[in-house]
């Protein structure tokens, strides 16, 4: 549950200012806290709201400090699905991924920390080498045993820095519209401020989840361009929860980190030897396809480069069947995954 910090408060207090006469300028500044106070009450009562209309769904693990929230399904060689930025761990569930994959296989899907119900501790950067460790402890602690690791946009860089910590402890990876070379990104800078203590502080608790409620359509309808957003998704995904404090401080800040975590791990990629798989859509609006799925397909001795004619960067809800089946081959190297589909102009299974 998110609440108004004590020091978010203070802030806004200060602001209305204090005297005997208070000048033009000051009650405009008294009227500019005011708001920001109505906002920050307002933010806390929709997050109460939006959190009891969408429980958790899954189990709940304590890993060093931080709890974290899972869904798992299914028997046999275990398979961990990573989120990407904005969406949670419902995102697997939505696309269908999770269920096809969980047929002949143990899969544990986490919400990443400060995503969904996870929670993200104050007190770290949380980069995708931070989030790793977190997730290695929870293996351990689950008896997840050399795991497929399948990550999607963000995630990507959690499971590849899963790999590049400790090989042994990954079977081999699937990676899903990924951003693995260090690029200048307008939505990084743009979501930066939200990330700096006290001025993010402040900001998440009062004008961003306005904001960001109010661009969150339009965000969505990007990331699924130029497919349309699939029906499943517009009545399944819990868009409150997207813009709550809590979780646009661990998308700001993932947004910061990401060209600098990405800069840390491109000289250790040709060291992988794990089976790899890296899945695009021809036509992702969000990362530029040759700039990182084809550059990292020739940065991984033996990798393969799985490219979705027509589909953008949410691929995995275009086509669930062959993300399954690709899991699969990294699995079991023995088998082998259909031809890539053209998609019409609206997604298919």
């Amino acid at each position: 549950m998110t609440e108004v910090r004590p020091h978010t408060l203070h802030l806004l207090a200060r602001l209305t200012g204090r005297g005997s006469k208070p000048s033009r300028s000051g009650v405009v500044l008294a009227a500019a806290a005011a708001a920001l106070a109505a906002a920050a009450v307002y933010n806390t009562v929709r997050t109460r709201r939006v959190e009891r209309e969408n429980p958790p769904a899954g189990r709940f693990i304590d890993v060093d400090g931080t709890r974290l929230h899972y869904l798992e399904k299914g028997d046999g060689p275990p398979v961990v699905l990573l989120h990407g930025n904005v969406v949670s761990v419902e995102d697997w569930v939505l696309s269908g991924v999770l269920d096809r994959v969980a047929e002949r296989h143990r899969v544990i899907a986490f919400d990443r920390p400060g995503y969904g119900h996870s929670e993200r501790p104050q007190g770290s950067a949380w980069t995708a080498a931070t989030q790793a460790d977190l997730l290695l402890h929870a293996f351990a602690r689950l008896g997840i045993q050399r795991p497929v690791v399948v990550g999607h946009s963000w995630g990507t860089n959690v499971a590849l820095a899963l790999a590049l910590a400790d090989p042994a402890a990954v079977r081999g990876l699937v990676l899903v519209s990924g951003y693995y070379h260090p690029t200048l990104r307008a939505d990084a800078l743009l979501v930066a401020p939200a990330a700096v203590p006290v001025l993010g502080d402040l900001l998440r608790h009062t004008v961003s989840p306005l904001l960001g409620a109010a661009l969150l359509p339009a965000l969505v309808k990007g990331m699924f361009a130029p497919l349309p957003v699939p029906e499943r998704f517009k009545e399944g995904f819990p868009h409150g929860m997207a813009v709550r404090p809590s979780q646009i401080r661990a998308e700001a800040q993932d947004g910061a980190t990401m060209a600098y975590g990405v800069a840390s791990m491109r000289d250790g990629y040709r060291g992988l030897r794990m089976p790899v798989v890296i899945v695009a859509g021809t036509e992702d609006q969000v990362v530029d396809v040759g700039r990182h799925a084809v550059r990292l397909q020739g940065d991984i001795p033996g990798s393969e480069l799985r490219l979705v004619p027509g589909a953008g960067h949410m691929v995995h809800h275009a086509v669930p069947r062959l993300v399954a089946e690709l899991v699969e081959a990294v699995s079991d190297r023995s088998a082998a995954p259909r031809s890539v589909p053209r998609l019409a102009a609206s997604a298919g299974a």
